[in-house]
């Protein structure tokens, strides 16, 4: 039997037939199975012979390779229909790692997302692309874990000013622009829609604010492009204690600054570090670090009630969708949050000798676990607990004075000491054979 020529993986875009290449069109009409969604499959079921099958794959995308393989076992050869670009944020990438590059053949269409650019004249050489085309996600709320459907659309926001996302029927613009308020958004950021591209009653929506967007209904397909106006958030290491709400000074939970810098450089966080928050208080060095680990995600728990509420609403503040606060006391919760590459302890609620232990056999290899402490009572604790574990540590004790106004002079206030105690974990040697 003669060997079937590469599937072809062929984009197309709402115009159909009419906007395929000739190389397109004839690897269609060759082929004797078309796979694609029902819509694109209706875009060129007039033009196809009447002999040839086609397979909606809406639904079964998993199962898109299966049919290949089988289809071309038969001697048949087999087209797929994409929407665009099929090697962005479409089945190709999957149809690749599943068959193997020589066994597939792309003929890309132009992206939704290049005449998203072109319908607005912006140039999208530095554009960021996202997607929460798919599943129902529901909607977003703050300190939402990564497992939710439009965490990686808030991230890539929250990271670039320029982003396109591919939308779908539940993840509408209006969801996402509501996520997007929840997260601190406002009128940082303007969005601009594109809906049913290519068509007689094609519609674009430029520069809208979030509040507006967050309300409406848009025409189906569409795709969006948020652009960031103002600023992002300012300095990430360092922020002023008074930025941060907190309660009353005299009764507040917040690492002082001269302590959080300090603490911070400590854990030697990685750009996706997973990062646990003991004792949060008001929030400060798990958003700090949040900042510091942008690609990563801050687990933290509190349990203060009043202070909880202040480290959600210093999230919002800041803009830290990729920080997740639970309100408890520990050990209680960590058992469900992935192994953590550095750990603040900041406050142990009286468990401070099963918090270390427990923390030092998740921790993984390299990572660090930085404490602060105020008492001798607890830096006893910790230090014989890490003695007992074998875990490398060092400590510092930082005094900070900071001026205080007295007539038309300053004088120098001291702050309570602060003992920073820092353990790292031993890297795994790699097994060596006699």
């Amino acid at each position: 039997m003669k060997p079937c020529e590469p599937c072809a993986v062929i984009g197309i875009l709402d115009d159909g037939w009419a906007g395929l290449s000739e190389s397109a069109r004839q690897r269609l009409l060759a082929a004797r199975l078309v796979i694609g969604a029902a819509r694109t499959l209706a875009l060129v079921r007039p033009q196809l012979p009447t002999d040839c099958q086609l397979q909606d794959m809406d639904a079964a995308i998993k199962q898109v390779p299966e049919w290949i393989a089988a289809a071309r076992a038969d001697g048949r050869s087999v087209a797929v229909l994409a929407t665009g670009d099929p090697l962005c944020h479409g089945i190709a990438p999957l149809l690749i790692g599943k068959l193997g590059a020589a066994q597939i053949e792309v003929l890309p269409a132009p992206s939704t997302v290049q005449l998203l650019c072109a319908r607005l004249g912006k140039p999208w050489q530095n554009l960021r692309i996202a997607s929460c085309h798919g599943a129902d996600a529901g909607e977003w709320w703050p300190g939402a874990s990564p497992a939710h459907g439009l965490y990686r659309v808030l991230r890539a926001i929250a990271l670039q000013p320029l982003v396109a996302v591919f939308t779908g029927a539940e993840n509408t613009p209006a969801r996402l622009a509501r996520a997007l308020l929840s997260a601190g958004h406002a009128a940082d950021l303007k969005v601009s829609v594109a809906c049913r591209l290519l068509l007689p009653d094609e519609q674009i929506f430029p520069d809208l604010p979030l509040a507006e967007v967050a309300e409406r209904e848009f025409p189906e397909p569409n795709v969006l492009l948020v652009e960031r106006v103002l600023p992002s958030a300012t300095a990430v290491l360092g922020r002023e204690d008074h930025e941060y709400v907190q309660r009353a000074p005299e009764k507040g939970l917040i690492t002082k600054q001269e302590a959080r810098v300090l603490s911070l450089a400590k854990l030697r966080l990685a750009a996706d570090a997973i990062v646990w928050d003991i004792g949060a208080g008001s929030g400060a060095v798990g958003l700090e670090a949040a900042a510091l680990a942008p690609l990563g995600h801050v687990w933290a728990i509190e349990k203060n009630a009043g202070d909880a509420a202040n480290a959600r609403a210093n999230a919002v503040r800041f803009r830290a969708s990729n920080y997740t606060l639970v309100e408890g006391r520990a050990p209680a919760h960590l058992d469900s949050w992935p192994d953590p590459d550095a750990v603040f302890i900041g406050g142990s609620g009286g468990e401070l000798a099963e918090l270390i232990e427990r923390i030092l056999g998740r921790l993984k290899p390299a990572g660090r676990l930085v404490m602060n402490f105020v008492t001798l009572e607890n830096l006893a604790t910790a230090t014989r607990v890490l003695a007992a574990s074998g875990v490398p540590w060092e400590l510092v004790q930082l005094q900070a004075s900071r001026s205080q106004p007295i007539l038309d002079m300053h004088r120098l206030a001291a702050q309570n000491p602060v003992w920073i105690l820092t353990a790292r974990k031993e890297e795994e040697c790699p097994a060596t054979e006699n």
